[in-house]
């Protein structure tokens, strides 16, 4: 999964041992993270932002998350959804190229999902280019590129690749102390993957209640994008996503999700994801929802201007 954790050592190094990319990887680094954290004396709050960051990287959703929600749910495949290739040439701003990036990530994984392989093709190559023009091209080479096309027929294949590259991006902007980037990229791809879900539903509550369930349980990830981006404030592009999600947080104050059994989280390194169990009633209103899929839509195509 990709997640963001803090700029301190401590967490680079937990974050390099969530991004690798097998378990065997995962289990060598623990063992290092753990003694060089044992050598280093951290005050109290260092510990609480070190609890803090495990939680965020546990529960935002992925893009590739979100695409398979959206599949599971019966959606469909709607091309006209997707960010126009063409669009790439407008984006020479960090925050720009940031969001798109997590933006053509998530169309990437929404076009491989349902089987369009040109689609996919071309938003991992807008992907590189972003990743290029952001200084993080090493996360996203022509070795990528060559083994996507030769598994185009392999999904399980690709759906890994996908998850790889995402991750690789995101790590090494964190790696080179610019995780307030990569807290950008995140958000693009999340608002992306909210945008496709709810413009699925015609902003009808009726079209596919499976589905609208998906987009009421975007709340609790709100909670942990607004987390995720309160750590970096103090940065300008931070501070108007901040203003931004907020403005969605202000409608999802009006969704009710009242759960009637303990939550159960299920980690799973190996498949890069945690599925939270347990059992809930949700409430939407038709007017919240209304407010809700036009805030979306608002949101996204300013991200993607």
């Amino acid at each position: 999964m990709f997640r963001i954790l803090f700029s301190f050592v401590v967490f680079v190094l937990l974050l390099s041992s969530f991004f690798s990319c097998t378990c065997q990887q995962q289990r060598d680094r623990s063992a290092e993270e753990e003694e060089i954290i044992r050598s280093v004396i951290v005050d109290e709050q260092l510990m609480e932002d070190f609890a803090k960051s495990k939680m965020i990287f546990y529960s935002l959703p992925s893009p590739l998350e979100t695409a398979m929600l959206i599949k599971r749910a019966g959606a469909g495949f709607d091309v006209d959804l997707l960010n126009p290739l063409s669009n790439i040439n407008r984006y020479n701003t960090n925050l720009k190229m940031a969001l798109n990036l997590g933006v053509y990530s998530a169309n990437m994984s929404y076009s491989s999902l349902f089987d369009q392989t040109q689609s996919t093709l071309n938003y991992m190559n807008n992907s590189r280019k972003l990743a290029e023009n952001l200084g993080i091209l090493e996360a996203i080479d022509e070795e990528t590129i060559r083994r996507l096309e030769e598994n185009m027929n392999n999904r399980e294949v690709v759906m890994d690749i996908i998850s790889e590259t995402f991750m690789n991006s995101n790590a090494y902007l964190t790696e080179q102390d610019r995780p307030a980037i990569a807290a950008m990229v995140l958000v693009g791809g999340w608002i992306e993957g909210l945008y496709i879900a709810t413009q699925l539903t015609n902003g009808s509550l009726d079209t596919n209640p499976e589905l609208i369930d998906r987009i009421v349980y975007q709340k609790l990830s709100l909670n942990t994008v607004l987390n995720l981006l309160d750590s970096y404030k103090e940065n300008p592009d931070i501070s108007y996503l901040i203003e931004r999600m907020n403005e969605l947080r202000v409608i999802y104050d009006d969704v009710k999700i009242i759960t009637t059994s303990n939550v159960e989280a299920e980690t799973h390194p190996d498949k890069r994801m945690t599925i939270l169990r347990s059992e809930a009633e949700t409430f939407i209103s038709k007017e919240t929802f209304r407010k809700l899929f036009e805030k979306v839509a608002e949101i996204r195509n300013e991200f993607i201007s």
